[in-house]
Parts: structure tokens; C-alpha cells; sequence
């Protein structure tokens, strides 16, 4: 009995806390959006700043391993597995400087979160392939501007008992076109604390691995399939390797 009402009261201080200081925060985040791509570094300032503190007055630390293999200065394909809300806060850390994910167009419709969405991603309607074929492309003048992407190469949240669900080709073929290189990464434990389609959220430590640099330079389209291989068994290996939280 006091088991359920403390878990009740933790999920009403996590509301509490991410709609408050998001709340508190806002102006920093959407205004800057009104002065162009660039200016947007300090939307994802704030944004860093919402995710630390969403961190550290939930009790849900995250752990960055291996975050030295991020070179400053320049732009990567961040590629990650997805299971969970809270792998966003983890990853908003982790990347250095600003980026955009690619986000589907259903969260504009979330109260103040659709505002942000609407800011600091790229967002596709994946039931249109002319949405698709606009989102790929903004995501590649993101690049040329020097400011790294992320993506979900499984598209959504995982919510089979596989480590990892089918890649797209999306993410591949942006990475061949513009010959810049991906940046594999997976966040382990946020899944177990916040499930996907559940209400339910309880405090815990969650890792977020980087693994190396992968190159495209020199690569086809023709080469789609075998980095989309390479990639999945490097998430795959750093899932198996660093699964113990």
C-alpha cells in the first residue's frame, strides 16, 4: 500500500517538475528560433539546462560513457535506439552543441511540447512521402550548416523484447549523400524506468554509450544495406557490452 502511493506521489512530482521548469525555461527555448538555424545554439542551451535539472530532481542519472569520442566541431548522424521518453534528456546531454532530431508530426499536437518540437526538430509526417522527401532534405542543409542531426533509424519506440527492431534506410542514405559521418550510440535503462504507452515512471540511473565514429566517405547508395549492417551490430555490441546498469 505505501508502495503504490509513494510510486503515485513520485509520478505526480515528475509532471510537476518537467511542466514547471519547461514552463520556466520556454522563453529561452522557442525565442531564439525567430532569428535562424545558428541562433538556435542557445534554444539547445536551455534546453541541456530543462534536461539537467529534469535529471537531478527526479533521481534519474544518467551515466555518459565513452562521450570523449565526440570530436568538438563537428557535425555528426547521431543514430540511437529508442525506448523510452526519458532517452531524450540523456541524449540532450550527451551530444555536444545543438542539433535536430527528426521527430514524427504527432507530437506537435502535445500541449508546450508541440511548440518545442516545432522548434528544435525536423519534423515528417510519415504517412506522405513528399513530408518524407522534404524532412530528408532538411535534415542534409542542417548538416551543411555545420550542426549535427539524430535520428531513430527504428522509427519509433521499441516496444518488442528485441534489443533493437528493423532499421529504415533514411538515416543511411542522408549519411551516404552528404559522406558525413554517423556517430552510433544507445541509452540502456530507460525502457525499464519509464516503459513505452504506460504511465508509469520510477526513479533509476540510465546509460547513454557513444561508440566510434563510423566513416561514409568513399561510400554508394549501392552501400545502403551494408551500413545499415554495420551500424545495427555496433548498437547491438555496445547494448551487450554495457547492458549491466
Amino acid at each position: 500500500m505505501l508502495k503504490s502511493v509513494l510510486s503515485k506521489l513520485y509520478i505526480v512530482w515528475v509532471l510537476f517538475v518537467f511542466t514547471f521548469f519547461m514552463l520556466l525555461l520556454l522563453p529561452g527555448i522557442i525565442l531564439p528560433g525567430f532569428f535562424g538555424q545558428r541562433a538556435r545554439s542557445v534554444t539547445f542551451f536551455f534546453m541541456k539546462t530543462w534536461s539537467w535539472i529534469f535529471s537531478k530532481l527526479n533521481f534519474i542519472p544518467y551515466q555518459m560513457v565513452n562521450r570523449d569520442k565526440i570530436k568538438k566541431g563537428k557535425a555528426y548522424i547521431y543514430l540511437s535506439n529508442h525506448t523510452s521518453f526519458l532517452d531524450l534528456p540523456g541524449i540532450a546531454m550527451t551530444i555536444r552543441g545543438q542539433f535536430r532530431p527528426l521527430a514524427k508530426k504527432e507530437l506537435l499536437k502535445l500541449p508546450v511540447f508541440g511548440w518545442i518540437t516545432r522548434v528544435c526538430c525536423v519534423v515528417v509526417d510519415r504517412s506522405s512521402n513528399e513530408s518524407r522527401r522534404k524532412s530528408m532534405q532538411n535534415l542534409k542543409d542542417v548538416l551543411q550548416l555545420g550542426i549535427n542531426i539524430l535520428i531513430f533509424p527504428e522509427g519509433t519506440q521499441n516496444r518488442t523484447q528485441e534489443p533493437l527492431q528493423p532499421f529504415f534506410d533514411g538515416a543511411f542514405r542522408i549519411a551516404i549523400e552528404t559522406q558525413q559521418p554517423i556517430m552510433p550510440m544507445v541509452v540502456i535503462g530507460a525502457g525499464r524506468l519509464m516503459p513505452p504507452k504506460k504511465f508509469f515512471i520510477q526513479p533509476g540511473k540510465i546509460k547513454i554509450v557513444m561508440g566510434d565514429e563510423i566513416d561514409t566517405t568513399g561510400l554508394q547508395l549501392s552501400d545502403v544495406d551494408q551500413l545499415k549492417e554495420k551500424v545495427k551490430n555496433v548498437m547491438l555490441q555496445l547494448l551487450q557490452t554495457h547492458s549491466g546498469i
